[in-house]
């Protein structure tokens, strides 16, 4: 892979990364008040949610790059602070904060942390409430989500059970893991574009077991959770050869990127960002998306480094590589980076919706996903000047 002749240094990438960690957003403008009198910050670095999940995940996906402390104290500190003031309810967003813990734990060892990431990935494998045919029930802080199915719980819940699985050796772990991966592509892609839906929900009344993909909508930032987690997951099993049936796994899990992704390479907008809906135009009220297109931008460099991906989309009207888009997608990243480092044209934390108008009536503010996802992208990106 090759990105030479490009208008990217590796020193624009490296100092735009420094700049999104350290513009870590303290506002509390949105805040959960919850009727127990519970109020949760999902917005500033204070809180536990899934959005300091992410948060923490790209600030290790930086530190893995780079090796430097300062950036492994920022999460450890998180992390002191947090198990000081004592656990929080648990639930799929909250638990996605220790999948950059078991990365952390087995870079140093620090037997603290054990307690931890066994206690919690005990209760996502027997106790996390399951759907019809053992999906894992979206339930978060302000809602039960009774028997939904949403793209998210991949990259909160599925991938830190894998990651725990993998540290512990404790294969029922990876099972698991790997089979939300597969009920979720079940219930959410859609065969007839190759993108998925946000979430699926089980009508129990019914006598087939039946339900629905709410607004039927190909929403970016929950597509972009898939093609971020694919290849991790793929990572994940990648020096595991104990059962024949994983290779079988590994091609679906990878044909399934590339249905993805080749759909992804027609929907691009010239400047390089998808639409929060990503097969509604601009014209119809789907805004561009950074945090989404971070995360595609990351998927598919990630997938191109590790060969999941081919070179050429292998679509005839598409006559941009992979590559290419990967690269417009992170230009358009940089470009979306105000002087003080906060990633601009972030949606808002998006809960399940039952119109297409729902989702673009979403607002725009800075999170630490966004920030996350951005720096996930740019780390990979630099990547290249190796």
């Amino acid at each position: 892979m090759s990105f030479s002749n490009h208008e990217i240094t590796a020193l624009q990438v490296h100092e735009t990364i420094e700049l999104l960690i350290k513009q870590l957003d303290e506002s509390k403008e949105y805040l959960y008040h919850l009727p127990d009198g519970r109020i949760i910050d999902t917005k500033s670095w204070d809180g536990w949610d899934w959005t300091h999940g992410v948060g923490l995940y790209g600030i290790w996906k930086y530190y893995e790059l780079t090796g430097k402390p300062e950036h492994l104290q920022i999460i450890e500190d998180w992390f002191s602070t947090h198990f000081k003031a004592g656990s929080t309810e648990k639930n799929i967003n909250t638990i996605s904060v220790f999948l950059t813990l078991a990365n952390v734990y087995e870079k140093t060892g620090n037997q603290t942390y054990l307690p931890w990431l066994e206690a919690w990935a005990e209760w996502a494998y027997h106790d996390l409430p399951r759907t019809e045919y053992g999906g894992m029930q979206h339930i978060t802080y302000v809602k039960t989500n009774h028997q939904q199915l949403w793209d998210d719980t991949l990259m909160m819940t599925a991938l830190p059970l894998a990651k725990i699985g993998k540290l512990f050796n404790r294969p029922h772990y990876v099972e698991e893991a790997l089979r939300q991966m597969l009920t979720l592509i079940q219930y959410l892609f859609d065969n007839r574009t190759g993108l998925f839906f946000h979430g699926w929900v089980f009508d129990t009344s019914a006598d087939l077991c039946a339900g629905h993909n709410f607004a039927d909508a190909r929403w970016a930032r929950g597509n972009s959770w898939l093609t971020i987690v694919i290849p991790e997951m793929l990572e994940v099993l990648e020096m595991d050869e104990s059962s024949p049936a994983l290779g079988a796994l590994r091609a679906h899990l990878t044909n399934t990127l590339m249905a993805q992704c080749r759909a992804l390479s027609r929907l691009q907008e010239p400047s390089g960002l998808w639409r929060t809906l990503l097969d509604c135009p601009t014209s119809e009220g789907s805004y561009p998306e950074a945090s989404a297109t971070s995360g595609f931008a990351y998927g598919i460099l990630k997938a191109r480094r590790k060969k999941i991906l081919p070179r050429e989309v292998g679509i005839a009207s598409v006559t941009r590589t992979y590559d290419e888009i990967a690269l417009s997608a992170v230009k358009a990243v940089l470009d979306n980076v105000s002087p003080n480092g906060e990633l601009l044209q972030v949606s808002f934390g998006t809960g399940m919706g039952d119109t297409l108008q729902f989702y673009k009536d979403i607002p725009k503010t800075a999170m630490p996903y966004g920030q996350a996802m951005a720096i996930m992208a740019l780390a990979e990106m630099a990547r290249q000047f190796y």
